[in-house]
């Protein structure tokens, strides 16, 4: 896994990729503000970017736009301190595929990028929950009609086609599972469990992950224990 870091305190950063080096991560540079994010994302072409959100010299939010906009295959995880709901729905926004505290474990951040490199978003807890009910409620409106709620509307109609394994794994993904924590309660492999939500997909006629989440908080998959 190839890693770019990007925060405006050096200490953090030095020990960030002491830590993901001593875990068998590339830490393939360190960015200290979103400008040079940008530059380094460019020039290198990272698998992840590991994205602070406040930083002196462009903010995180404008960084990962501009990274998505011209690198779509790289992967802008955000770890910060902000547990404002206005960041974390601003930040999905931009592109980010994940949305990290950093009040987390050293285990937890490195479960979290692995699953980020298997596809699955990766946020701290409870934070998933956020998204599924904002997702939720901007599927329930009919003031912007688009494609996109169009697939979301017709969904309660879609479900008996999902089968009972497919089911369960829409559910634990709902519930901020990462693919091999899925795989861990269903014994699966994270590999299958990617193979399955691929095949969820194609059922309900979705195209990104932000519908098949707003499709099972309409369906209250999220909520189950």
């Amino acid at each position: 896994m190839r890693v770019l870091l990007a925060d405006d305190h050096r200490l953090l950063l030095e020990g960030l990729s002491s830590l993901l080096a001593a875990n068998g991560i590339d830490v393939v540079g360190q960015a200290h503000d979103g400008v040079e994010a940008v530059a380094l994302a460019r020039a290198l072409r990272p698998e992840i970017v590991l994205m602070d959100l406040r930083m002196p010299g462009g903010d995180g939010l404008t960084a990962t736009r501009r990274i998505k906009a011209e690198l779509p295959e790289t992967r802008v995880v955000i770890l910060t301190t902000s547990t404002d709901e206005a960041d974390l729905f601003e930040a999905v926004k931009s592109g980010a595929c994940g949305y990290l505290l950093k009040s987390m474990s050293a285990d937890e951040l490195i479960d979290s990028l692995h699953g980020a490199q298997q596809g699955a978003p990766p946020f701290s807890p409870g934070l998933a929950e956020k998204l599924l009910g904002e997702f939720a409620r901007l599927a329930g409106s009919a003031a912007v009609p688009s494609a996109d709620a169009a697939a979301m509307t017709e969904t309660p109609a879609l479900l008996p086609v999902l089968t009972e394994r497919q089911r369960e794994v829409l559910q634990l993904v709902a519930a901020g599972l990462t693919y091999k924590e899925v795989g861990a309660r269903l014994n699966l492999s994270p590999h299958t469990v990617k193979y399955h939500m691929a095949e969820i997909m194609a059922a309900l006629h979705l195209e990104h992950r932000a519908q098949v989440l707003a499709y099972a908080g309409k369906q209250g998959l999220g909520d189950r224990d």
